[in-house]
């Protein structure tokens, strides 16, 4: 056997062990358009969930009480709660929603990113329970001058 013809094999075998393989992601631009265009976080979480009452427990947010760089605001979500979304709203930006993430029932619920905040404000992150039951943390944080509008 060539070598082209045994790595051609190996590339097939493996393309037919991952083809069964889809994705199941949500896409919330297309079904929850108003969520991109709120002001606030409680109408983004309205037109997300339908309602913006949660429990406070549960989920851990852990972001630097004063980001020196207002450009790049480490964040990380984490829980145990067995879930079906995550989501991440801020009140300093224009719009609310940041981002939203569909679960299965093998995810773990440990997010980091770096997101882009003009001005001091807070970050709310939701957990949607499977049993449809919201779980969040708000968290403070202050945007020293220099950031990414300064």
């Amino acid at each position: 056997m060539k070598r082209r013809e045994f790595l051609g094999l190996g590339v097939a075998a493996v393309s037919a062990i991952l083809a069964p393989v889809s994705l199941s992601a949500i896409d919330y631009r297309a079904t929850k358009p108003d969520t991109w265009t709120a002001h606030n976080v409680a109408d983004a979480m309205k037109a997300l969930y339908g309602t913006s009452h949660t429990i406070e427990k549960g989920v851990k947010l852990n972001i630097p009480d004063v980001a020196a760089n207002g450009g790049a605001i480490p964040v990380n979500i984490k829980s145990n709660i067995d879930a079906v979304s995550v989501a991440l709203f801020q009140d300093a930006n224009p719009e609310s929603a940041v981002a939203v993430w569909t679960l299965n029932k093998h995810s773990i619920i440990n997010f980091d990113l770096k997101i882009k905040m003009k001005a001091s404000g807070s970050m709310t992150a939701v957990v949607e329970a499977k049993d449809g039951k919201l779980y969040s943390v708000t968290k403070e944080l202050e945007v020293a001058l220099g950031g990414c509008e300064g």
